[in-house]
């Protein structure tokens, strides 16, 4: 094998190895945070609608002991900020747990478990928060003869190649889910990430699985695919090198499929049924009591941007139930 020939490979490896590797992306101490926002950054309204989402959880379990489990978990903040909320709501024991590749962040909660799988056999609620999207995936275009091939590329520089046809089921994917004809098409193939899904779904004894991401269904599939990088807060080319974000959005119908089934809705629908609105509070508080209108106003300000139209409010959410629940 020569040298020139090591230097390509399909997206899928590159992108195990430059998130996930030695030195990788998301193994770096300042987390996701240090570059891109998510909802869990942007305001703690939305650990207050899952810690509501949980309490919903509990109640149909019939218990007041329930997992949560942070599947995708950064630094911790979202587990962090649940059993705040939790606590907050009171009558509610949660046993929690952070699932993510990165070391234990220093001072976390000793009431979490820190992990790199997803436990097995819980009852409670599985949270997703953008966790598909970083799932590695390979990358298939469409050649100027018609045949559907995989896209390799050079972790040096992001160059890209077509290399060999798509075949056995990542073609059948394809063929079901996103359908490719045209020359220059492009496809993220979702497999991995439907695989994981129903892996997640399947850890649950009882409960909800949640998946949270930028997605998109069969009706609605972008033709050139959506692969990008993220570095300090801006998009960039993906280059598969370590010093950025690899995402592409997520196929969520084939997700929701290799899952049982499950529920999609935007954010904006799931968080305005969990109280996170954001309408204005009434002027007149700000005559009876400024300081109430003050936090009011802002509070409607970051509920504004997590159901924004354009921004975070079109995130699909994917719900699965399972068990006692379904």
């Amino acid at each position: 094998m020569t040298d020139e020939t090591c230097q390509w490979q399909g997206w899928r490896e590159a992108t195990e190895q430059a998130l996930y590797g030695p030195g990788g992306f998301f193994l770096r101490p300042e987390g996701p945070a240090g570059h891109f926002r998510t909802s869990v950054h942007a305001s703690p309204l939305f650990a207050g609608a899952i810690a509501r989402l949980l309490a919903e959880v509990a109640e149909e379990l019939g218990t007041d002991e329930v997992a949560f489990v942070d599947v995708g978990a950064g630094r911790g903040e979202l587990v962090t900020g649940v059993l705040a909320a939790t606590s907050a709501l009171g009558g509610l024991s949660v046993r929690a747990y952070g699932v993510e590749r990165a070391e234990r962040p220093a001072g976390l909660d000793a009431r979490v478990t820190w992990t790199d799988r997803v436990p097995e056999g819980v009852r409670g609620l599985l949270f997703a928060n953008e966790w598909l999207d970083n799932v590695p995936v390979d990358v298939a275009g469409v050649d100027d003869a018609g045949v559907v091939r995989y896209v390799e590329v050079r972790a040096a520089d992001g160059a890209e190649r077509l290399g060999r046809p798509v075949e056995g089921p990542d073609a059948e994917w394809l063929e079901r889910w996103w359908p490719l004809t045209e020359p220059g098409e492009r496809a993220e193939i979702g497999r991995a990430r439907d695989e994981a899904w129903a892996a997640a779904v399947g850890s649950l004894a009882a409960g909800r699985a949640v998946a949270v991401d930028y997605g998109h269904v069969r009706e609605s599939r972008p033709p050139f695919g959506t692969l990008t990088g993220f570095r300090g807060g801006r998009e960039v080319a993906p280059v598969p090198d370590g010093s950025c974000d690899v995402t592409a959005h997520v196929a969520m119908d084939a997700c929701a499929s290799a899952g049982g089934g499950g529920e999609l809705m935007t954010q904006r629908e799931a968080l305005r049924g969990l109280g996170v609105r954001g309408e204005r509070p009434p002027l007149a508080l700000a005559t009876s009591d400024a300081a109430a209108y003050v936090r009011a106003l802002g509070a409607a300000g970051e509920a504004a941007e997590l159901t924004a139209r354009g921004g975070l409010g079109d995130f699909l959410w994917l719900t699965r139930r399972v068990g006692s629940t379904a």
